[in-house]
């Protein structure tokens, strides 16, 4: 069963993906940048496997590449194996779930590594929503509306999920994991145009966090139902604070009931869009960080906010190059500094 994680105490991490292609130097970088809560990055540069939802296909039945789209093969009989996943998920046998170079380079690369100074090392797998709402069947349909695939989905991604906790442990020496699913797709709940159904959501999340042992959180950089989210009691919420905070501070109660009970926000602050990270300059976000720290701490204590706080970019930083990167994500180490520094913890 997913837990919590220690309280980061405002330290800096990343976010999904980098612009880089060697998967060396990524990993470098962002141990460099990130030694105390380092994260995995995707490099979907290097190749088409290696982006959002791509790269969590291997195992999917029925899976079709065609024309640069991930497709399901709804035109033939897939009841075999999605029994084949289902049984596993029952079993708890993750170990056919796993990653490959070619879907995750940096993951691979990141497994040489020992990080026995880490206190939380955090990977990244799309979450159900976004991988059903983004695969269509013969019919054009996303594969997401159909239920038992819906919940074959959430199955598959909780067996891929424990299979990384379990490897990020064995490899690098860390005893605290988190597996972040990505879910952009989450901003669809409530939507009337994009309809998402909240129950195969939260049905979804509990199959996963049943199976995962260590910390399990959600990535979301668009608005969405925040008060649904937390509700779910991930290990952490990772936002997009630089373009939605006031959307997400519209549910101040339910942040501060959730920080209380031990979750994380990892507030995106440092925009991840080299274009707008240029119209900032890192005083300049940090002062945009101490106001909604300040609106948040009129309800709660500072000391507590800052623990269960992390500093990060926005989002993954796909469009940059990779001098871009680091300024963006050298930008979340500062602004964490500082906030170390002024809460006693530097």
């Amino acid at each position: 069963m997913a837990k919590m994680i220690p309280s980061p105490g405002s330290f800096a991490t990343g976010v999904g993906a980098l612009p880089h292609t060697d998967p060396k130097q990524a990993c470098d970088d962002v141990l460099a940048l990130f030694p105390e809560f380092p994260y995995i990055p995707t490099l979907p540069d290097r190749s088409l496997l290696e982006s959002i939802v791509f790269n969590d296909s291997e195992q999917l039945p029925g899976r079709v590449i065609r024309d640069d789209r991930l497709l399901f093969d709804s035109t033939t009989d897939q009841s075999g194996a999605m029994e084949t996943v289902y049984m596993d998920y029952v079993e708890g046998n993750f170990a056919g779930y796993g990653l490959h170079t070619e879907y995750a380079s940096a993951f691979i690369e990141m497994m040489s590594r020992r990080l026995p100074g880490a206190q939380v090392l955090k990977c990244q797998v799309t979450g159900p929503v976004t991988f059903g709402m983004q695969v269509v069947d013969a019919g054009k349909r996303p594969i997401y509306y159909d239920s038992q695939l819906a919940d074959m989905l959430s199955k598959m991604i909780a067996l891929r999920a424990r299979w990384c906790e379990e490897e990020m442990k064995k490899h690098t020496g860390v005893s605290e994991t988190l597996v972040v699913l990505n879910e952009p797709y989450l901003a669809s709940l409530g939507s009337s145009v994009v309809p998402i159904d909240q129950e195969t959501v939260r049905a979804g999340w509990a199959d996963i966090a049943a199976l995962v042992e260590g910390g399990l959180g959600i990535h979301c950089c668009s608005n969405t139902d925040w008060e649904f989210v937390l509700d779910l009691d991930p290990a952490v919420v990772s936002i997009d604070a630089y373009a939605t905070a006031t959307e997400f501070l519209l549910y101040a109660d339910a942040v501060v009931s959730y920080m209380e009970r031990g979750g994380v926000v990892a507030w995106g602050i440092v925009p991840a869009d080299t274009r707008l990270f240029g119209t900032e300059t890192t005083a300049s976000l940090y002062e945009k960080y101490l106001e909604i720290r300040s609106r948040i701490c009129a309800r709660m204590p500072e000391k507590l906010f800052d623990a269960q706080s992390l500093i990060t970019p926005s989002c993954g930083i796909r469009f940059a190059d990779r001098d871009g990167s680091l300024a963006i994500m050298g930008a979340a180490k500062e602004i964490s500094r500082r906030i170390r520094n002024r809460s006693g913890r530097g």
